[in-house]
């Protein structure tokens, strides 16, 4: 990864998420971003519709009583005028008295009813066809409601009759007359009420908006103006919204949304150094070869000396500079997605634990010793370039913590066990130094945050476990004192 392809790289993502945060307001199609048919808006007309919906409901009840009301009030007014007529004597009922009280009783026909005999006290002319019959005071809230809304769309021009028992109870009075009026009071009673429905709605329908935009819709708009500007800059650590006093959900979403942006804030901030890490690196290990390939020039001419000491040390040098450069390779593909695949081998891990004795260089005047207790005969069937690696993390680590003690009395010791255990086989580097800080155990295995010693980079355990899992294996430590134990788990095929 060279300069231009990692600056190519943040410029592609910087951009993706200035679009982002653009399409949020401009997707809008309002300067402030916001949509024209928005929260505030819904809630307003649906407080309406809801507050209307509801008015209709006592509408419904509230028309069936007042027809009720009404024809109860004429046949009122009916029995007093017919008591009236009735004891009045003879030379006072004549027919334009009669007259006189049909037209101001507004009906076509007023009789009385008593022990079954019906009389007939005044009618006019040409009465019109009876198209209904009513007692109001027998009908329940049913036929009450069908009689109203009945008279709304029909009464208009039609003849009813309706019946009722008297004060005294002693026979029922009658009446017949044209419904019109009766409709046309009811429809003006019904605008009345429509209208005072109206008037609560937009009333209720104001207060519930201007409540709700208050303690809702504002915090939620601040809400989003933050995303928005949080999302054209994550990096910028002044961009994490600053949560309210409130005690809310609103603020408890506050709070959530600022733990939420300085963590990715955070983030993004390590991976950009990890990124300008990786840079660094890069260029240190393109010198690094060329280093390591001198080195092995000046191997290739020690190779041709006689001296025995040298004929010795020389092919240990010589696989010792072949790792390295593989190992410059290593950090090359590092930043790719997962390590190279494993080229399994058949492996005597006896063997590969003693390659560990020497390349960690335990000089006899060392305190630290090394115990290589795995069977001779034991096999494992693993990449041998790849297991060597994750080997020597583990002892390497184990070494430069125990190197570090200057108690005399103190044991330093690094041990290798191995053995099969079903179809696995099981792998265990164990040492007596102070173990693994409690610290760093939640984030052992990921790169520059599971250190286990001061000023590491915690890179080696990430390796290791990154190259165990390509295996099929698991790598863990185990939970016991003293010192640090990890047990690496391979298939057996």
């Amino acid at each position: 990864m060279d300069d231009r392809t990692q600056n190519h790289k943040d410029s592609e993502a910087h951009g993706l998420l200035v679009r982002s945060a653009k399409g949020q307001s401009a997707g809008s199609g309002k300067e402030n971003g916001y949509p024209s048919f928005g929260l505030s808006t819904k809630l307003l007309l649906l407080t309406i519709v809801f507050v209307m919906l509801s008015e209709i409901l006592i509408f419904v009840p509230s028309i069936s009583k007042f027809r009720a009301d009404w024809i109860t009030r004429k046949l009122e007014l009916a029995e007093v005028a017919a008591l009236i007529y009735t004891n009045a004597s003879d030379d006072l009922k004549d027919k334009a008295i009669e007259q006189e009280l049909l037209n101001r009783l507004n009906v076509q026909t007023l009789g009385l009813r008593n022990h079954g005999e019906r009389r007939l006290l005044a009618m006019v002319d040409m009465p019109g066809k009876i198209m209904r019959d009513d007692n109001i005071q027998t009908m329940g809230p049913p036929e009450l409601i069908a009689a109203a809304f009945d008279t709304l769309l029909f009464g208009k021009g039609r003849t009813i009759r309706v019946v009722a028992q008297t004060k005294d109870n002693q026979g029922m009075v009658e009446m017949v007359f044209d419904e019109t009026g009766l409709r046309g009071d009811m429809i003006r009673f019904s605008i009345n009420i429509l209208l005072l429905s109206l008037v609560i709605s937009v009333m209720t329908a104001g207060l519930v908006y201007l409540s709700l935009r208050a303690l809702l819709v504002r915090p939620i708009l601040g809400l989003l103006d933050n995303m928005a500007r949080f999302t054209s800059n994550p990096e910028d650590t002044n961009a994490v919204i600053k949560p309210s006093e409130r005690r809310d959900e609103i603020g408890m979403i506050e709070m959530q949304l600022g733990e939420m942006e300085g963590i990715l804030a955070n983030t993004l901030h390590k991976q950009r150094r990890l990124a300008d890490l990786g840079l660094a690196v890069s260029k240190i290990n393109h010198d690094l070869r060329n280093i390591i390939a001198s080195a092995q020039l000046f191997s290739d001419r020690l190779s041709i000396l006689d001296d025995p000491t040298v004929q010795r040390v020389v092919p240990k040098l010589m696989g010792t500079l072949d790792r390295a450069v593989d190992y410059s390779r290593a950090v090359m593909s590092y930043g790719k997605a997962q390590e190279a695949p494993p080229d399994k081998r058949l492996l005597n891990l006896y063997q590969l634990g003693e390659e560990m004795r020497d390349l960690l260089d335990l000089s006899e005047a060392s305190r630290l010793t090394f115990s290589n207790h795995i069977p001779k005969d034991l096999e494992v069937y693993a990449d041998p370039a790849q297991l060597f690696r994750v080997l020597m993390n583990l002892c390497r680590n184990s070494v430069d913590v125990m190197q570090g003690r200057k108690e005399e009395a103190v044991i330093c010791r690094l041990d290798l066990f191995a053995r099969i255990e079903n179809d696995r086989t099981i792998i265990e580097v164990s040492d007596t130094g102070p173990g693994v800080p409690e610290v760093a155990r939640a984030h052992l295995f990921r790169p520059f945050q599971g250190s286990v010693r001061k000023g590491g980079t915690g890179l080696g355990l990430a390796i290791a476990a990154e190259i165990v899992r390509a295996h099929g294996g698991a790598i863990r430590l185990l939970d016991r004192s003293p010192g640090a134990h990890f047990e690496i788990s391979l298939p057996r095929d």
